[in-house]
């Protein structure tokens, strides 16, 4: 029986179908209100890659040369590389072909602003949509309605689009698209959906495994259903790839995205391990300039992992590589048997393990375990109280650097005596150790049949 339905055959279902539409109704008015806010410096990188690639995507991380040369995107007096996968290019050109309809000067303004957190706003739809369909699928309505609401409703999710404007929510509609084509037996849309993820933001291969299990636990044609998506995977990134090809441009398009993975900071604010590490060294050596009291309160700036290794200290990658990795795979294993909340969140755990453990993260790169975890969280309700803990955290994590974007004064950050993104890091960690305890409670539970929310149902 239909939503709709069910709100006609019974009373109490009737305010409960008007509360869910008026709750959506108000997450939609709160993104639309932040449209026009400038967000953060990246938004107007993705303006001038628009602009790039409006006019067409193949030579935009440059051709040729050896080694490969770097292109420059010029747009008035902004100029800029490209180090995102080329699909976040393709998106961001059919958006700036759009706005040329309407400008073809392409100036900047608050209009182009709204075109492209419009598309923001468009992909967290998108999102709720496969997760409905998702939860939909196995669950009561209440339980597809709650995974929405966690997720459309969500500060973290409202500050990381709607009002800062990264292109994070792009990459989420497209993996919760994948586990929702994986639930529900078309592989090939899976596998095209999941590597376009992939090639929009890189961070979306930690979460693939996630596809694996559930392609994997199905109860015939795993097999099957795994190759036809491994093949329409590679057929898509044939596609995606195959203008840089023509132009001789794949080596440049390889160097312009293995930049992110040289990136010169312990932690590019993101309130983790490193960041506390940063804090630490920082306010150690500054003693003797300032002070104990000044050096120890004072506010934290990123730290290059070229001045720690200067200073005498292991080089910090390694490490880094080794302490999340091992926290992914201990996460995946406990899953590769379990229920979907169970995979879902083991997802979430590892994109959590990647935020909190790895160097070189930035403030919004947890954002995909948000719409993992909503779904987990919804069907399981232990995972409640984590899942609150980790999307106050993210969302604190983002206003705490970044306010409400360009033009806007930013928070202070001395109220709690030792810089408050200290203090964020802190309970970061703790949140990702409690949500690591309860994922593996939870992973220890009968995995063949969900007892959590939704007894009865057939």
């Amino acid at each position: 029986m239909s939503t709709r339905a069910a709100a006609r055959s019974d009373p109490a279902g009737i305010g409960t179908f008007i509360r869910y539409r008026a709750l959506l109704l108000l997450g939609l008015l709160i993104r639309v209100a932040c449209l026009p806010l400038p967000g953060t410096e990246d938004v107007n990188v993705w303006k001038t890659w628009s602009y790039g690639a409006s006019t067409g995507v193949s030579t935009m991380y440059g051709v040729g040369g050896h080694p490969p040369e770097r292109g420059v995107v010029i747009w008035g007096n902004r100029r800029t590389t490209v180090d995102y996968p080329p699909a976040a290019l393709y998106g961001l050109g059919a958006i700036g072909r759009i706005y040329r309809i309407f400008d073809p000067s392409f100036t900047d303004s608050a209009a182009l602003t709204v075109a492209v957190k419009l598309s923001l706003l468009c992909a967290d739809a998108l999102t709720c949509a496969s997760l409905w369909m998702l939860m939909r699928r196995r669950y009561p309505d209440r339980i597809a309605r709650g995974a929405v609401m966690l997720y459309w409703l969500n500060p973290a999710t409202l500050m990381d689009g709607a009002v800062l404007g990264y292109l994070d929510p792009w990459v989420g509609a497209l993996v919760m698209a994948a586990v929702a084509a994986a639930d529900a037996s078309s592989p090939a849309l899976c596998g095209a959906a999941i590597v376009l993820a992939a090639l929009t933001k890189a961070q979306a291969i930690f979460v693939a495994p996630v596809i694996a299990i559930v392609l994997l636990n199905r109860s015939d044609g795993r097999v099957r259903a795994a190759l036809v998506a491994s093949a329409s995977g590679l057929a898509t990134a044939l596609i995606v790839l195959a203008p840089f090809a023509r132009a001789g441009a794949l080596p440049n398009v390889a160097r312009g995205v293995a930049s992110l993975l040289r990136h010169d900071m312990l932690s590019g604010t993101a309130a983790n391990v490193w960041w506390i590490v940063t804090w630490l060294l920082r306010a150690s050596y500054a003693v003797r300039d300032l002070g104990a009291w000044e050096a120890w309160t004072m506010t934290v700036r990123i730290l290059g992992i070229s001045r720690v290794i200067a200073l005498g200290y292991p080089n910090p990658r390694p490490v880094a590589a080794v302490l999340a990795g091992a926290a992914m795979i201990w996460a995946y294993s406990r899953a590769w048997r379990a229920a979907l909340p169970v995979a879902l969140d083991a997802g979430a755990l590892a994109m959590q393990a990647y935020f909190v453990l790895a160097v070189q993260v930035h403030e919004n790169h947890l954002y995909l375990a948000l719409p993992l975890m909503a779904a987990a969280a919804a069907a399981r309700p232990r995972l409640d109280a984590p899942f609150a803990a980790m999307s106050a955290a993210f969302a604190l994590n983002l206003f705490l650097f970044y306010g409400i974007g360009r033009g806007f004064p930013l928070p202070p950050r001395g109220f709690t005596v030792i810089d408050a993104t200290v203090v964020l890091a802190c309970l970061s960690v703790a949140a990702f150790v409690w949500h690591a305890r309860r994922f593996s409670e939870q992973a220890a539970s009968p995995a063949a049949v969900d007892l959590d929310r939704h007894a009865g149902h057939v």
